[in-house]
């Protein structure tokens, strides 16, 4: 969000089903709340929330009242919330109820509101029949103004479920008007890979398999899945994660330099690189995907659960909590470089990073000089918790001998640009509302990431896992550290600065 490219949204408004849930109470609000303290919000502004609970106004907004402070991380500012308040209404419906669009439609067009934005947090299920009804409501057509759809994960749970979803949202809007989220791409530091990587001429005549090693993308959760259980036994962590997070990773660091910033320009690469990935269906790709669930185990010094004893988990669950695979972009620029991805949750620390490892100089002639062993350099990308990036090099230890350490350059993002209070949704709901997809999936983007994983979905579901196969607070199953001894690498342990 930059004042000074003038993005400042029209008026609009801000219509959630599923307002009394958690995604609204944790992020959106909140969200909201940071973009009006920046004065990032337009004017007129209304936030319309409509859920099934029997709730007013008056006490919807004294419920977010009295969260917003905990999930906000600070104490709101009272004017700024004693305005986004008074914004905000509240009405029960059923969403599959004709009344709730038609009357929705009434409240719009008494506000004066020709610009809207729906927020679909709600389960994928009841999509379909919320587009429906705001088809035959009138509020699809954009003549007067603009409609924007926005549609939270998961998108499908396979390539032919997200291929119907995409078909039921397609027959009613625009591909221009839907707006597929994924809250990891509003993190600065995902942002910043495509400015790292093309505005910096020392990086991208290295960025391919000349130089490169390898990649490792890992996004690491102490967590266990809490109050999500329900959700979890359907998801797991190859829908939950990979497809979703880690690709998007993935596809911002391999992809080629686009021709502008456009949304579409972007996109375009990013969905070439998910459709270079080498299928999983060959021969002995058994060898490149790893799955986990986490046991019983001690975090931060405390006992904690297994995933088979958290709430709403079956007590012979076969759903997996960690995910390995070994990744290769069959590609001119990354022709037999390994990408290397894993996610897990109940691991040794909360991390999500990208270390970029390039290949070691040959050592020939520091042999000669006694050195036995060079570091390589690493270039690290910390998205959480301590947004930033790291490169380490080698330099001559002081004294008469031919001595190498590894020395490491740090970049943090709050010693440079100051800490800001931010949810991961800021830079999203402000990009919706200005019109800007560039960092939303298109659908052909949704379809090809299915189509990778979808033959380790079916190998998978005929299989019955030896789980659990790791404790919680380590950092995973023994076989994910052998993924990649048997290419002579080993993980790098997240949140370490390159030079430790």
């Amino acid at each position: 969000m930059n004042g000074k490219n003038g993005l400042h949204p029209e008026p609009c408004a801000f219509v959630i089903f599923g307002a009394s849930g958690d995604l609204t109470k944790r992020k959106l609000v909140p969200a909201l709340y940071n973009l009006a303290a920046e004065g990032w919000l337009p004017d007129p502004f209304a936030i319309l929330g409509l859920a099934v609970d029997k709730l007013t106004t008056e006490s919807y907004r004294a419920g977010l009242g009295e969260d917003i402070e905990g999930f906000l991380g600070a104490k709101p500012d009272p004017a700024i919330w004693k305005n986004l308040a008074s914004r905000i209404e509240y009405a029960q419906g059923d969403f599959k109820d004709p009344a709730v669009g038609q009357e929705l439609a009434q409240t719009l067009k008494a506000k004066g509101f020709k610009n809207a934005v729906f927020y679909f947090a709600v389960p994928p299920s009841l999509i379909g029949p919320i587009a429906e009804n705001l088809s035959q409501a009138g509020l699809v057509e954009e003549s007067q103004g603009f409609r924007r759809v926005v549609v939270e994960k998961p998108f499908g749970r396979d390539l032919a479920s997200a291929k119907a979803l995409n078909a039921e949202l397609l027959k009613i809007f625009q591909e221009s008007q839907i707006y597929r989220i994924d809250h990891y791409l509003g993190k600065e530091t995902v942002q910043n890979l495509m400015a790292l990587r093309f505005a910096n001429g020392i990086f991208e005549p290295l960025w391919n398999q000349r130089y490169v090693d390898h990649v490792q993308i890992t996004v690491a959760e102490e967590l266990g899945v809490e109050h999500r259980g329900g959700y979890y036994e359907q998801a797991g962590a190859l829908r939950d994660m990979i497809v979703n997070h880690l690709f998007q990773l993935l596809t911002l660091t391999a992809m080629e330099p686009p021709v502008s910033f456009s949304a579409d320009a972007v996109r375009g690469e990013q969905v070439k690189v998910l459709s270079a990935i080498r299928s999983f269906a060959e021969e002995g790709a058994d060898k490149r995907c790893v799955r986990g669930q986490y046991g019983p185990g001690a975090l931060n010094g405390a006992a904690v659960p297994g995933y088979r004893r958290e709430p709403m988990v079956a007590p012979d669950s076969a759903t997996e909590t960690f995910v390995a695979l070994k990744v290769f972009i069959d590609s001119w620029r990354w022709s037999g470089v390994p990408f290397y991805l894993r996610t897990g949750k109940r691991l040794a620390r909360r991390a999500a990073e990208i270390c970029v490892e390039f290949k070691a100089p040959p050592m020939l002639l520091f042999q000669k000089a006694g050195v036995d062993f060079l570091s390589p350099n690493r270039l690290v990308i910390r998205i959480q918790p301590s947004e930033g990036a790291s490169l380490s090099f080698g330099a001559k230890v002081p004294g008469p001998a031919m001595e190498i350490g590894e020395v490491n350059m740090n970049f943090r993002y709050e010693d440079y640009f100051g800490k800001k209070l931010v949810t991961g949704y800021e830079r999203l709901l402000h990009d919706v509302l200005i019109g800007d997809a560039t960092l939303f999936k298109r659908a052909d983007m949704v379809e090809a990431g299915w189509s990778a994983v979808d033959p380790i979905l079916e190998r998978w579901a005929g299989e019955k896992p030896r789980f659990p196969n790791y404790n919680a607070g380590t950092w995973g199953p023994r076989e994910a550290d052998e993924l990649l001894a048997r290419d002579g690498r080993a993980w790098r342990e997240c949140g370490e600065s390159p030079a430790e």
